[in-house]
């Protein structure tokens, strides 16, 4: 019995990535003329998200989201949820019908075919380097600039041991926001870890519940107060984790 149970898993998740590759080949020429400009992205961001929609549900994922607010047109954010599964990109990109560019960090880039537009696309961070982490300053601000949301999953990747709810939060994309001024969205993605995790042998097709939770206004607060940082950091890591013990039980 666990042969078959894995026999399926393994099929299961080379299905997975063929899906996740099957899309870019056929929509590749048009995705890469998108990012030749800047002013382009938001074309882009619509192919991205069919090749999400498509990577999902032809996986066998059906998404069911809870608005508790809506995004308004012409307006950034910065979007942030809990971070467990490569089904996150795909996922956030499905809630978000506002154009955004995710900050991401740049071992991804190394993907055959994936990484090529990942890396034209989103904003890189080499954590390891002080460097590359004001760079993303920068290049948010330049995205901001051209009426673009940021995407950042604050935990700074995912966390190795499985049996953490949700791991702390990362300052990056609570003093992002509060320079430039912009909400904070929490996401609260509930099954995403059971559906597609890390652990190779498991997972499974079904649906995957998002909450959009109320926005925070960063409105007044300012990087130099580091309580306002720290209280912003704390105020969204709670609604995350008290909605994913709701979810879970």
């Amino acid at each position: 019995m666990k042969l078959i149970k894995n026999t399926f898993w393994l099929l299961w998740r080379i299905w997975f990535h063929i899906m996740l590759g099957i899309p870019i080949l056929v929509m590749g020429p048009i995705m890469f003329l998108t990012l030749l400009k800047e002013k382009w992205y938001p074309y882009f961001f619509i192919m991205a998200r069919i090749w999400a929609k498509l990577a999902l549900f032809c996986t066998g994922f059906y998404y069911k989201i809870e608005f508790e607010e809506k995004f308004e047109a012409n307006k950034s954010y910065m979007l942030i949820a809990n971070h467990t599964s490569m089904t996150d990109i795909m996922l956030m990109l499905a809630v978000s019908n506002q154009p955004f560019v995710f900050v991401g960090k740049i071992e991804l880039a190394k993907i055959p075919l994936f990484g090529f537009f990942y890396k034209r696309s989103c904003i890189l961070v080499d954590r390891s380097n002080s460097r590359s982490r004001m760079e993303v300053y920068q290049e948010a601000q330049k995205r901001l600039k051209l009426g673009l949301s940021i995407c950042i999953f604050p935990e700074g990747g995912v966390p190795s041991d499985e049996s953490i709810v949700l791991a702390d939060f990362k300052d990056g994309a609570f003093r992002l926001a509060i320079e430039h001024q912009i909400p904070i969205v929490p996401i609260t993605f509930a099954d995403n870890k059971k559906r597609m995790s890390y652990t190779f042998f498991s997972g499974s097709m079904g649906i995957m519940r998002v909450k959009v939770h109320p926005f925070l206004n960063t409105t007044g607060m300012t990087i130099e107060n580091k309580t306002d940082i720290r209280e912003l950091k704390t105020k969204s890591w709670n609604i995350i984790h008290k909605q994913l013990l709701e979810y879970n039980g």
